[in-house]
């Protein structure tokens, strides 16, 4: 009897090594997902131009391994991305340095669950650059080229990361702040009088910077509170480059990054404040609106005002 029962011991663990050795064999268990990303990516038919487009870029070894985030386009955001840029998908595809500029601004260096997500900050890609993600309505992303994108899946689990998808594909910013508002009629005077005081070139450097924009109607409204025209404006280089200057501040300031109710410093060198309500009070005293923001530039964010404002 006893040796039948040893028999049937041994038996029992030796089945029960082997299932446990063919569950670690196959990944078994949810503890640990065994699939890269781009092993996910080539599972979803959906993500198949993807594919082809991270093969073409030579991506593919950098995206299965490491720590990664992916904002992963679906096939018809891709669809929709040729019909927006008038190519073909074999142009594109044969394009490798645009296309692993696009494709790197779709990945993060770290892992970034839905949960982590720095709601309405720049994210800054591994291409460099910025976007940031608002959660109105869903996930939306802004893109560099202020184009919207909505997140459709969340939190798809790979080895070496987590996937999100998108509806639309992701493009880095092409036009730095003074193409950016050149590009804009309401900010015409703005652009005559940054010319004028001679601040393109800064306002095309590196930076980055935050540009509060008047537009033409606070430029007009400014012209009548100091009773002067226009030409005399753009004419007195001194008084110009002060107020523009006091309009600047260095680095890149998001909309959720404003310090509401801090003193904040300009490239002129005096402050300014803002209030929870968006409201810039200046050095005068007087008091303007930030009537939008967050409009993205190469070098930098420009949040537009319905007044000028003013230094000492």
């Amino acid at each position: 009897m006893n040796t039948l029962l040893n028999r049937r011991t041994i038996l029992m663990t030796a089945a029960l090594g082997a299932g446990t050795t063919l569950l670690q064999a196959c990944g078994g268990g949810d503890d640990e997902p065994q699939r890269n990303i781009v092993e996910i990516a080539q599972s979803n038919p959906d993500l198949s131009i993807l594919v082809e487009a991270v093969v073409a870029a030579g991506l593919a070894q950098n995206l299965s391994s490491g720590s990664l985030t992916v904002f992963a386009p679906t096939n018809a955001a891709f669809a929709a991305l040729l019909t927006e840029l008038g190519v073909t998908k074999d142009a594109l595809l044969a394009n490798k340095p645009l296309l692993t500029a696009v494709l790197s601004y779709h990945v993060l260096s770290s892992r970034v669950p839905r949960a982590d997500v720095p709601v309405g900050k720049a994210i800054t890609p591994l291409a460099g650059g910025f976007f940031k993600i608002e959660a109105t309505g869903g996930l939306k992303v802004t893109d560099g080229r202020n184009r919207v994108s909505n997140i459709t899946a969340t939190d798809i689990q790979a080895s070496n990361g987590v996937v999100h998808l998108l509806d639309r594909v992701l493009l880095p910013a092409d036009k730095d702040i003074v193409a950016t508002a050149s590009a804009l009629p309401d900010f015409s005077i703005l652009v005559e009088a940054v010319a004028a005081a001679g601040l393109v070139p800064t306002l095309q450097g590196q930076g980055p910077f935050t540009v509060f924009a008047p537009t033409n109607a606070a430029f007009a409204a400014l012209l009548a509170e100091l009773g002067v025209t226009k030409e005399a404006l753009l004419a007195d280089t001194a008084l110009l480059t002060s107020v523009l200057t006091y309009h600047v501040v260095s680095g890149r300031v998001l909309k959720a990054e404003v310090p509401v109710g801090s003193a904040i410093t300009t490239v002129q060198g005096q402050t300014f404040t803002v209030n929870a309500s968006l409201a810039i009070t200046d050095q005068r005293g007087r008091s303007s609106n930030i009537v939008a923001t967050d409009v993205f530039t190469s070098n930098g964010v420009i949040h537009v005002v319905d007044k000028v404002i003013l230094p000492r």
